[in-house]
């Protein structure tokens, strides 16, 4: 700061303002000084940094209007039907706008040449990006707890540079992990707060858990410390009785620190955000450099936030969470056991951030978390032929007695001594399994099952539901149990949109490993390896598979009451009946909300009960189109269902298909024309019927039809076809929905699809939620 700019192109640091005025006021001219800056390095670093900038500019669009929540990946993927696309940064603060770049001018002039840009069923609004003057703004200097970042370019460097995809990943775990002046300096940080808090918490215990020292390290990773008050409150009991004090002559600290801090207090009796106002009290009065000193009791494990000035370390200190030192040392014992768990949990984990399914520390947002993420390769390894590491209840096996503990009500007993572990006798190389980790979970049912470390099982649901745990686990898309607080689902935040594109991701992954690209190394110099894997992106939308566009309807109990779940779960064919039930939600779907014909054999709708009046067409609200072959906004014509055998479902038996065509752009708009419903007075159930409820969404499309009325051609928008079939596995609960559009309908079947994919799954639930209740 505090430079000079001369004109548009000549930028001055303090340092030669000052060598230039000395010159001129000793009598010599200060041209030479300016002619040398212009030629050094650091002037033309900028003059190219300033033209990179300008170029970026030149080939960049300003984007808006998109659904709250949409990721760089999805706005990528639509602007590369243009082009090639450079980048894609978000707005941090609200993620209302984009900025992309893309690769050249031409590229971008198709973008701006086109008049209408929709996103998942939303316009967007795309502009040229504002030109705005160049600022060098020079980094902020860091403490002493950060290395220099790694940039991408230099990951990539090294990585090309590695044998095979097992040194790749070697090498991985190399560039993250915490340096070894970082781990001396989180010690030191350690010992300086165990110091102080002793002070004011005689016999108080500063322990370590997380990142920092759970063998998952990375550069900049936060401090998470546990504040151990068990024998301090064991302290003030003694020092309460009658001869209390002098029993505790000599072994604490002097009356006086306990008089200041603990006289005011019981800290038996004392609330959680009382103590934690306490610690933050002493963090911010007595702990040198420490600053941002924030009390967070609502949080569900809560905490004290601070950040240390000289370090630059974020940190945090909780009072309550024995359990994460089980957690801590668990893991340990894994990286202990078989040298191959940190380097498959660095690919992993880095692979995921690439693809924004993951990295959110806290968990706080619908990405998945680093810690649910490891235990997903910690359970990986337990299920391979051989297992690669034991479960939970095998450690438990080997326990000894120093092992046993038992921590808030959970029995956190597992064996502590790695060396005490037989070696496995699996021999698979990381590079295969980081392959077969993609394989396996591209296809893996995660709402339809409980991941437990402690047995090495993915649970199936039905059953899980009628164990002791089944009503406490907070059940979603993806449920993975925490080893030890067996009630906790450690990905519950994760939303259904996470979840499916997380296995998309890792289809898409294990095919790329299927290919020499991946397993051998570049002759002529190009990406390979783990560089082609970590590049962003998602599966391509319009990229046809065997089964064709899949949208997957997960098994979502929980929108069933406890009867009727307890019901379905002791059903003698669970399976069938759930796919019985969801096949009836996405014909009323498609007939009532989107406003379809819907017709089967012997003119009975199908996955539906039969009516009074024997379920036949019914007119079709606001529709100009006659109710022929193709009338209606969506009409749709199921095949017959396969016939069924008595007993289990076989695999790839039980299906049924609609031939459908679009008419009205139902699928447009919805949000604007809710919004004109509701200013225009329709009657508002209770709470104000939240929007996206099925009576909603019914008139939504009825006033979209309406408002198009006859504008649309004789001839369909699209069409395509749907089949829906039960999951593949025996234990698999889902339903897949097999799309494939029709001929030279694919651009604009992309956008429809991409609506159904959101649409579809929500009104299936709210549809079995109301069937549940007796709605319909």
């Amino acid at each position: 700061m505090g430079g000079l700019v001369l004109g548009s192109e000549v930028i001055i640091d303090q340092k030669t303002l000052y060598h230039n005025l000395n010159g001129l006021l000793s009598g010599h001219h200060a041209e030479p000084s300016l002619q040398d800056h212009l030629q050094g390095k650091k002037h033309q670093r900028l003059e190219s940094l300033r033209a990179k900038r300008q170029d970026q500019e030149l080939r960049s669009v300003f984007v808006s209007g998109f659904h709250k929540g949409t990721s760089a990946s999805e706005l990528s993927e639509y602007f590369q039907t243009f082009g090639d696309v450079a980048s894609v940064v978000m707005d941090k603060d609200k993620g209302v706008y984009a900025i992309v770049e893309l690769q050249d001018q031409e590229v971008m002039e198709k973008v701006l040449a086109q008049p209408e840009h929709c996103l998942g069923g939303q316009r967007l609004r795309v502009k040229p990006r504002e030109k705005k003057e160049f600022k060098y703004m020079p980094p902020k200097k860091q403490g002493s707890a950060h290395r220099e970042q790694l940039s991408p370019e230099k990951l990539v460097q090294a990585l090309c540079q590695a044998d095979d995809v097992d040194s790749q990943m070697s090498q991985l775990v190399q560039l993250f992990e915490l340096s070894e002046s970082e781990r001396r300096l989180r010690h030191l940080l350690v010992t300086l707060f165990q110091e102080v808090f002793s002070e004011f918490f005689p016999g108080c215990a500063i322990l370590p858990f997380g990142s920092s020292v759970n063998g998952f390290d990375i550069h900049g990773c936060d401090l998470d410390l546990f504040l151990d008050l068990e024998k301090t409150k064991t302290f003030q009991a003694s020092a309460k009785g009658p001869q209390g004090a002098q029993a505790e002559a000599g072994a604490g600290p002097d009356s006086d620190s306990e008089d200041s801090i603990l006289s005011d207090i019981d800290l038996t009796t004392a609330t959680v955000p009382e103590v934690l106002e306490l610690v933050a009290a002493v963090l911010r009065k007595c702990v040198p450099g420490v600053h941002s000193v924030q009390a967070v009791p609502s949080a569900r494990r809560p905490v004290v936030k601070f950040c240390h000035k000289d370090s630059g370390l974020l940190g945090d200190i909780s009072i309550n969470n024995r359990l994460a030192l089980c957690n801590t040392r668990f893991l340990q014992l894994c990286t202990e056991a078989d040298e191959r768990v940190r380097p498959l949990v660095y690919a992993l984990r880095y692979w995921a951030k690439q693809q924004a399914l993951a990295g959110n520390p806290f968990g706080g947002g619908p990405l998945l978390n680093n810690y649910a993420l490891t235990l997903l390769v910690l359970f990986f390894l337990q299920t391979r032929s051989p297992p690669a590491l034991p479960t939970l209840a095998q450690l438990r096996e080997l326990t000894g007695d120093g092992d046993q503990a038992i921590v808030d009500g959970w029995d956190c007993s597992f064996l502590q001594d790695a060396s005490r572990l037989e070696s496995s006798t699996n021999t698979e190389s990381l590079c295969s399994l980081l392959a077969e980790f993609f394989r396996v979970f591209g296809d893996h049912d995660f709402a339809g099952c409980v991941i437990s470390l402690k047995e090495g099982q993915a649970l199936p649901l039905p059953s899980f539901l009628l164990s002791e745990m089944g009503a406490k686990l907070k059940l979603g898309p993806f449920n993975v149990q925490d080893p030890f607080e067996l009630s906790h689902n450690v990905a519950a935040n994760v939303n259904e949109k996470i979840a499916l594109r997380f296995q998309h991701c890792c289809r898409d992954g294990a095919k790329y490993c299927r290919s020499l690209q991946y397993q051998r190394k570049s002759s002529k110099g190009k990406a390979w390896g783990l560089v082609r894997l970590f590049q962003p992106g998602v599966p391509e939308a319009g990229e046809l598979g065997p089964d064709g566009l899949l949208i997957t309807i997960p098994f979502t109990l929980m929108a069933l009451s406890p009867g009727s779940r307890q019901q379905l779960c002791q059903a003698r064919d669970f399976r069938r009946c759930w796919f019985d039930k969801v096949c009836a939600a996405i014909t009323f779907v498609l007939k009532d909300v989107l406003k379809c014909s819907c017709t089967g054999p012997v003119g009975e709708p199908l996955g539906q009960e039969p009516t009074e009046q024997g379920g036949g067409e019914q007119p079709i609200v606001g529709s100009k189109h006659p109710r022929s072959d193709e009338g209606g906004s969506l009409a749709v014509f199921p095949a017959k269902k396969k016939l069924r055998p008595e007993g289990p479902v076989p695999e790839e038996e039980e299906s049924l298909s609609w031939s459908c065509a679009v008419w009205h752009r139902v699928w447009m708009g919805r949000r604007r024309v809710r919004r004109q419903l509701r200013h225009l007075g329709s009657p508002q159930p209770d709470a104000e019927q939240e929007a996206g409820s099925l009576e909603v969404e019914e008139k939504v499309s009825e006033a979209i039809i309406q408002q198009e009325g006859d504008s649309m051609g004789s001839e369909p928008l699209l069409r395509f076809t749907a089949c829906a079939r039960v999951g593949r596995g025996q234990e698999d609960t889902r339903t897949l929905l097999c799309f494939t559009p029709g001929p030279q309908h694919g651009l604009l079947f992309q956008d429809f699809y991409h609506f159904l994919q959101g649409f579809l799954p929500r009104m299936v639930e709210r549809y079995v939620t109301r069937a549940a209740r007796g709605g319909q």
